[in-house]
Parts: C-alpha cells; sequence; structure tokens
C-alpha cells in the first residue's frame, strides 16, 4: 500500500505534539528521576510489535531518507528479521535505532500513564519506576487524550486512522 499524502502543516503539528511528550518526560524524570529507571539500554518496554500511525510513519521514513544507504539497508535487514516480541526498532545493544523519530507511544514508555483498566482509571508505568513514591498529579500522562491528540494530528495529515507496521515499514527502509 503506497504512503498516504501527509501535508507539511500536519508533521509540524506532530512534531509539536512530540516535542510536548518529550518535555513532559523530561519534567517527570527530572522531578522523579530518583524513582525512575528509563536509560539508554535498558528495552524493558520494547518487548511488542508495534504499529505507528500515518504521521509517524512519514516522519520516520523523513528520518531514515538522511540516513546512508548501508545504514538503512542494515536497518531493512535487521527489522525483516526481528522476532515478534520485539519492536524492529531496536539494535543489539537494545537500543532505539529510530530514537530521534520514534513514535509517541515510545516517548511516553516508562512515565506514568493514567488508562483504563476494565472500566477503571488506574495509574501504571514500567514495573522499574515509581517503586518507592508515587508520581506528582502532573506527571501522569492520560493515555486516552493521547491517543486523541495522535489521532487527530494523523487525521489532519490525511491519515485515515489505520496503523502501520512498524517491522514492514522498517525493513522496506
Amino acid at each position: 500500500m503506497p504512503a498516504p499524502d501527509i501535508h507539511s502543516e500536519a508533521v509540524s503539528r506532530y512534531a509539536e505534539l512530540t516535542a510536548k511528550v518529550d518535555a513532559f518526560f523530561t519534567r517527570t524524570l527530572r522531578r522523579h528521576g530518583g524513582d525512575m529507571k528509563c536509560e539508554s539500554g535498558c528495552s524493558d518496554c520494547c518487548h511488542a510489535r508495534l504499529t505507528v500511525t500515518s504521521v509517524e510513519a512519514a516522519a520516520i521514513r523523513a528520518e531514515l531518507a538522511g540516513w546512508p544507504a548501508e545504514r538503512r539497508a542494515a536497518l531493512a535487514a535487521a527489522a525483516a528479521a526481528a522476532p515478534q516480541d520485539r519492536c524492529a526498532a531496536l539494535d543489539g545493544a537494545d537500543r532505539c535505532a529510530i530514537y530521534a523519530a520514534r513514535p509517541v507511544v515510545c516517548r511516553s514508555h516508562g512515565a506514568p500513564i493514567r488508562m483504563q483498566v476494565r472500566s477503571l482509571p488506574v495509574v501504571q508505568s514500567c514495573f522499574r519506576n515509581f517503586t518507592h513514591t508515587s508520581p506528582d498529579a502532573d506527571c501522569v500522562l492520560d493515555q486516552t487524550t493521547l491517543s486523541a491528540l495522535v489521532l487527530a494530528v494523523d487525521r489532519d495529515a490525511g491519515g485515515d486512522g489505520s496503523r502501520v507496521d512498524l517491522a514492514a515499514l522498517l525493513a522496506a527502509c
């Protein structure tokens, strides 16, 4: 399936959204860093087959377009061979190979997230984080709101809300 025509204005909105999510995570880490174990090389949150929105896929494609051909080929080969229970963007050292263009869900991993579980609101985070303290209320990300924002930006970009398999996207780069 060809990539949808992504409007540059919407890509700019996506960049604004990712900057806000990154700032939220940085603030949470600054305030609760003693009880957060997120660091380079930890891939506990990365053991899943991911899908991304069209606008996220466009951002990843744009990032990869600036890479040398050999680096893109190595990523494509690794993604094609990635097991189903591991993110196709992880390199051999369990670091994200597309970190600069990682999807929104990856930008929020480790942070406390309010979500619905069996119709009840709960706050969850990585099992390694917040083992001694509770996060401040303004350091909890609302999953429903974040998902709605990502979908709205995707639709503004010309997407229809469908998802793109990240492994297939990377294998085709």
